[in-house]
């Protein structure tokens, strides 16, 4: 199972054009993925920077006909010309999508920053070994407040759906075809994204932390498959305007520790300027 995590900034490379086509040929490129988990798509917001206003989850889900896209807005406001925009996280699967969500992410206020609403778009996919959660999010940057109760938020959330798993199906929901119908979310889950975070910052460790109540603990991928070397860069490698200092990292894959004996590779890709980010590949043994 292939999975690629990727901030797109609206589909906006180095270049400054803004080009949903070769955000999809530069993943393609890159591996026959099975999940392409995007943040930072744009519906409708023509004053982003080499934006024309497009429904870039329409279009990038079109030059993807064989996946079922998720979406999730943080951002849902009125603009100018009276439409909906609309700015947050897509998950498109190629595998079955049992069920889907989307959790606004906290955003208390802070005196020191501003910010904007956070989103995290789970979907419940049916996956070679079984039943998978996939979870895509995109922290808030700018204010160390409102990303820590992000985290926290996360953490709650993780903790619930391994509460819903062993929940047992009653009869009636067993029988129902109906929004009642019991469907799984299991506690075995993938949580990528970007986190707006180093991985010496405290809330990287947190996020890693044991839960209480049987849900299994989250891993980062990249340890798991690079366990001797440093996290490789996913931020400022190109975009010299935006990201003047060295390199960093910021986007994370992380998995349940009972999927970690199944990473196979956790890969960066170094050479792409589509966007200000680099995608990050992550596969997975099939069981």
């Amino acid at each position: 199972m292939r999975l690629i995590t990727w901030n797109v900034q609206w589909c906006r490379g180095c270049d400054g054009r803004v080009d949903p086509a070769r955000i999809v040929r530069t993943a393609r490129d890159i591996a026959d993925f099975d999940l392409l988990c995007l943040q930072e798509v744009a519906v409708n917001f023509p004053g982003l920077p080499g934006s024309a206003g497009e429904d870039q989850v329409t279009a990038i889900a079109g030059f993807l006909p064989a996946y079922a896209p998720v979406f999730g807005a943080g951002v849902d406001v009125r603009g100018g010309d009276g439409r909906r925009q609309y700015f947050g996280n897509v998950i498109l699967s190629r595998l079955p999508v049992l069920r889907a969500y989307r959790h606004f992410l906290p955003w208390p206020a802070d005196p020191a920053a501003t910010g904007m609403q956070r989103v995290a778009v789970e979907t419940v996919v049916q996956g070679p070994a079984g039943p998978l959660r996939i979870v895509n999010t995109h922290l808030e940057y700018y204010s160390a407040l409102q990303r820590t109760a992000q985290v926290e938020r996360l953490r709650e959330l993780h903790a619930e759906a391994a509460a819903h798993a062993t929940k047992a199906r009653d009869a009636d929901q067993r029988a129902s075809d109906g929004p009642f119908a019991w469907t799984p979310r299991p506690p075995s889950a993938i949580l990528v994204g970007d986190f707006n975070l180093m991985p010496d910052d405290p809330l990287h460790a947190r996020l890693q932390e044991p839960f209480g109540g049987g849900a299994p603990a989250f891993r980062d991928a990249w340890s798991i498959a690079h366990p001797r070397a440093a996290h490789a860069p996913t931020v400022g490698l190109y975009d010299k305007a935006q990201w003047p200092g060295q390199p960093f990292t910021s986007d994370f894959a992380f998995v349940t520790e009972d999927l970690a004996a199944r990473i196979e590779s956790v890969t960066v890709n170094d050479k792409t300027q589509a966007s200000d980010h680099q995608p990050v590949l992550v596969v997975l043994r099939d069981g």
